[in-house]
């Protein structure tokens, strides 16, 4: 199967090529290209009309070499196992690019939320959380937001699992509310990450942010939040779509105005005064920094012609097909992966899983200097290896992060 249709295989097209510059071990390299878990389940869920409806939920636990899985869980009308499986072993590269205590996970339900209610959301929820009860735990499992899921679903899955053990369980679930064990800081996070690797990426390639203009795709809470930041050091946002519509001003948006429009009406469409724009436009346009922050394969043979920028930071999870991103390398444009750019989330994601342990929270600043002390490290990390061997910052990551896994799974030996 081409790997423009099948996430899983677009990842393993990934690990394969840092994995033969490592000369990886053949058995590693099997124990690396397998998930450890993979579960399905069934929820019933009876709706407000009174029918009964049952939806499929995935929970993945790629690799938990490290420590315990760690991924979000989305709710949406596409999700698959292989889309599941896919995600969670990007989170197992990301939590080992970020020098994290955490292996890869990833979860999703197949529904649509837009078309449920706030209790028939809530339903599903608990009822997900309780069919997968036994796979997940501070130690074990620690899931997270993810595409149509937020701080209140989190706070949902909390309460059923710590009603079936018996006591409040913070540390069970990241990104929850403040007032429930939630890091301040935790909700910008991944756009925050977004913001210092193209600063620090633009920096390296030897241009300014102030006037640099961007256009991201997705307007959801990573690309609003980075567009923001980015906008506050002065530089230009041309462009901004969503899941519905786009709109663009050469001279600049004012993206604090665009957030709040969006957050009335729940799209950027009719934005005033901007010209309407999609998504395909938003890929020809000339700009300096491109943020795909929406979905993934959306950067593919049959667009990536089209793109101009000299920089682009991955803030979605696997935007970029591997055909894609080898003529953006051949071509001179230089790709931050999404296992380095998005790491953000997942990071404060860990701050607030040990302030959870530690019954100790941390304020706002002291979260976002430790951020930004760990996103610049792996950075560095990333670029001197990429460096080293030669490669693009994809592959660069990818070594970092097998390296680190294989290593300790070396290190721990065989259970037989």
């Amino acid at each position: 199967m081409s790997s423009e249709r099948n996430v899983f295989g677009a990842m393993l097209q990934e690990f394969e090529g840092a994995a033969r510059i490592l000369d990886l071990d053949p058995g590693i390299w099997k124990i690396l290209t397998k998930p450890k878990r993979q579960i399905i389940v069934s929820c019933p869920v009876q709706m407000d009309n009174g029918a009964i409806e049952v939806f499929t939920g995935y929970r993945v636990q790629y690799n938990i070499t490290l420590g315990p899985a760690k991924g979000g869980i989305r709710f949406h009308p596409d999700v698959s196992l292989d889309e599941v499986a896919a995600l969670a072993a990007w989170m197992t590269w990301k939590c080992a690019v970020a020098q994290l205590p955490f292996g890869g996970g990833k979860g999703g339900i197949i529904c649509d939320p837009s078309k449920m209610s706030q209790r028939e959301l809530e339903a599903l929820t608990r009822r997900y959380t309780a069919e997968i009860i036994d796979a997940v735990g501070p130690d074990k499992d620690v899931p997270a937001p993810d595409v149509n899921t937020n701080e209140q679903v989190m706070a949902w899955f909390m309460d059923t699992y710590s009603m079936h053990v018996g006591h409040t369980a913070t540390a069970v679930v990241t990104g929850k509310p403040v007032e429930m064990g939630g890091s301040l800081g935790r909700r910008e996070a991944t756009g925050r990450g977004v913001m210092i690797i193209t600063r620090e990426s633009a920096k390296y390639l030897g241009f300014s942010l102030v006037g640099a203009r961007v256009a991201v795709q997705g307007f959801g809470n990573v690309g609003s939040v980075a567009a923001d930041l980015l906008a506050n050091m002065g530089a230009k946002i041309v462009a901004v779509t969503d899941w519905n519509s786009g709109v663009y001003n050469a001279a600049g948006l004012d993206i604090k105005q665009l957030i709040a429009y969006n957050r009335q009406h729940r799209t950027v469409a009719g934005f005033p005064g901007a010209e309407t724009l999609t998504n395909a436009e938003l890929f020809r346009l000339d700009v300096d920094v491109l943020i795909p922050a929406a979905l993934e394969e959306q950067i593919t043979v049959a667009n990536v012609r089209d793109i101009k920028a000299k920089l682009i930071v991955e803030g979605a999870n696997g935007p970029t097909t591997p055909d894609a991103h080898k003529y953006l390398h051949d071509h001179g444009i230089f790709v931050v992966p999404d296992i380095l750019a998005n790491a953000g989330g997942v990071t404060v994601s860990y701050f607030e899983w040990v302030q959870d342990r530690h019954g100790y929270f941390w304020r706002e600043d002291e979260v976002n200097e430790r951020l930004e002390a760990k996103m610049c490290q792996a950075f560095e990390v990333v670029l001197q290896t990429a460096q080293k061997f030669n490669v693009d910052m994809r592959v660069g990551a990818y070594i970092v992060a097998i390296n680190r896994v294989a290593t300790v799974t070396k290190l721990r030996g065989m259970y037989a």
